[in-house]
C-alpha cells in the first residue's frame, strides 16, 4: 500500500514524506503551541525565528480584523498609498539604525534580500558606476530562497540542483577579513555591496568576533560600496536592541527585515534604505523604480506590524530579550559535556548547541518533540533556539530539561 502524501508540498521537507509524519499545529498561547491531539509544546524557535510577542494575541487579531473591515488589501504601486503602510514606515524610520532612511515593503525576508541586492546595484548605476555589480556575502550564511537571495546564501546544499545562480555574487569565509581583502584587492573596483547577517542565523548561529562588522563598514567606505545588514532574524529586539546594527555599534546603508516586524501574525518584510542608496534613486525626478511586489504595503499586514510594535514597546520586550538570552545561554551551557555537546553559542535571545559527530540534530529534535519542545535542527551538528520573548521561567525550565533528556535518550 502506498503511503498517503499531504496535499501541500512542504518547504524544506522531503517531498516523499507521508502525511502521517507531520505534526499539525492547531493553536497557540504565549510560548506554547498545541497539536490536533491536544499535546502541548514549548515553541523554542518562535515558530521560525519570528514570534517575538508569542501566540494567541487577541489584540493582534482585532487589529487585523478591524483593518480588513475597512480595507483588506490594495496595491501601493505608482501613485497609490494607504494609511497603515505609511504609518508603519514612519515607525520603522524612527527605529532605523541610520539617519534619513526610507522603507521599501515586501512580503517576507527573501523578497527583502532580493530587493536590497537590486537596489544596491541600481543605486550604483544611478550614481554613475554601472560596473559595480559585485555582491560579497559570507559562508555559511542564509539570506533566502529567491534567486538573488539564494545566490548570496553561503550554504551549498541550498544552491544545488537549481541551475545557474545570479552572477557577480561571491562568498568568503565568515569572520575572515584576510580572505575578504584578497577578493577586494582583485575586484574592489566592481564592488556594489557587502551583505552580512549581524549574527548568522540559519547558517548555524554564529555571532561575529569583536570589531568584525565595523571592519566591513570600513571596507565598504574604502571601496565605494554599500553595507547591507540582513536583520531578518536579528531585528526587532532579538539581540536586546531593536537592531543587530545597534547591538554591535555599526552603521549600515541598507537593512533587510521581516519575521519580527509582525511576529508572524501577517507576512510582512522590507528594506530600510539609507541616504547613500536612496539619494541616487531620488536624484532624477523622472526616474521610475521598476521593482515591487503585489503585496508591498498590504494594509492588513501593516496594521499587524503597528499593533506588534505597540505590544513590544508596552511590554518592554526588547529589554526582556537580554533576560531570556541569559537564562537560555546558562541552561544550554549546562548541557555542554565536551563529547556529545561541544558548545553553546549565540547572542541576545538566539542560541544554538553544537553537537559532536556521534549526535545527530534531527534525532535530537524528534526526541524533543516527544518531550514537548520544538527546536530547529540545522544540519547534523546544530540545534537552534530562538523562543518568543514572552517565554515564562517554567517554559524555559521545561525547554532546557527536555533538551537535556532528549540528548541523553539519543
Amino acid at each position: 500500500m502506498v503511503a498517503k502524501l499531504p496535499a501541500q508540498l512542504h518547504p524544506f521537507a522531503r517531498p516523499a514524506a507521508p502525511v502521517s509524519t507531520f505534526v499539525n499545529i492547531v493553536s497557540g498561547q504565549g510560548a506554547t503551541v498545541f497539536d490536533d491531539s491536544g499535546k502541548s509544546y514549548v515553541d523554542a524557535l518562535g515558530s521560525l525565528w519570528y514570534c517575538q510577542i508569542g501566540h494567541g494575541r487577541a489584540e493582534m487579531a482585532d487589529a487585523i480584523a478591524a483593518q480588513c473591515r475597512r480595507l483588506a488589501g490594495f496595491h501601493t504601486f505608482d501613485r497609490f498609498a494607504n494609511l497603515p503602510a505609511e504609518a508603519l514606515c514612519e515607525e520603522l524610520v524612527g527605529l532605523a539604525p541610520m539617519e534619513g532612511a526610507r522603507v521599501f515593503l515586501t512580503s517576507g525576508g527573501s523578497e527583502a534580500v532580493e530587493t536590497a541586492i537590486k537596489l544596491a546595484r541600481m543605486a550604483q548605476v544611478r550614481a554613475g558606476h554601472p560596473e559595480r555589480t559585485l555582491v560579497v556575502s559570507r559562508r555559511p550564511s542564509y539570506h533566502g530562497v529567491t534567486y538573488a537571495a539564494m545566490s548570496a546564501t553561503g550554504l551549498p546544499p541550498n544552491q544545488e540542483g537549481w541551475g545557474p545562480l545570479l552572477p557577480d555574487v561571491v562568498q568568503v569565509d565568515k569572520d575572515d577579513l584576510d580572505k575578504l581583502d584578497v577578493v577586494l584587492a582583485e575586484e574592489g573596483s566592481r564592488l556594489a555591496a557587502i551583505l552580512s547577517e549581524p549574527v548568522i542565523g540559519s547558517g548555524g548561529v554564529y555571532p561575529p568576533p569583536p570589531g568584525y562588522l565595523g571592519a566591513l563598514r570600513q571596507r565598504c567606505d574604502r571601496h565605494g560600496a554599500y553595507l547591507i545588514l540582513d536583520e531578518v532574524i536579528c531585528g526587532f529586539g532579538r539581540l536586546g536592541t531593536w537592531w543587530g546594527a545597534q547591538h554591535y555599534g555599526v552603521r549600515p546603508d541598507v537593512v533587510t527585515f521581516a519575521k519580527g516586524v509582525t511576529s508572524g501574525y501577517q507576512p510582512v518584510g522590507g528594506v530600510l534604505v539609507g541616504p547613500a542608496v536612496r539619494e541616487p534613486l531620488e536624484a532624477e525626478l523622472g526616474f521610475v523604480l521598476r521593482h515591487g511586489n503585489t503585496y508591498s504595503g498590504h494594509p492588513a499586514g501593516c496594521a499587524a506590524g503597528l499593533a506588534n510594535l505597540a505590544i513590544m514597546r508596552r511590554e518592554g520586550l526588547v529589554e526582556r530579550a537580554g533576560q531570556v538570552g541569559d537564562r537560555l545561554s546558562e541552561g544550554l551551557r549546562g548541557l555542554v559535556d565536551g563529547s556529545r555537546v561541544l558548545e553553546a553559542r549565540g547572542a541576545g535571545a538566539v542560541w544554538a548547541l553544537g553537537f559532536g559527530p556521534d549526535l545527530d540534530a534531527v534525532a535530537v529534535r524528534d526526541a524533543m518533540l516527544e518531550r514537548g519542545v520544538i527546536a530547529r535542527p540545522i544540519g547534523p551538528p546544530t540545534m537552534a533556539f530562538c523562543p518568543p520573548l514572552v517565554i515564562t521561567d517554567a517554559e524555559m525550565n521545561h525547554l532546557i530539561e527536555a533538551t537535556g533528556a532528549a540528548i541523553a535518550a539519543v
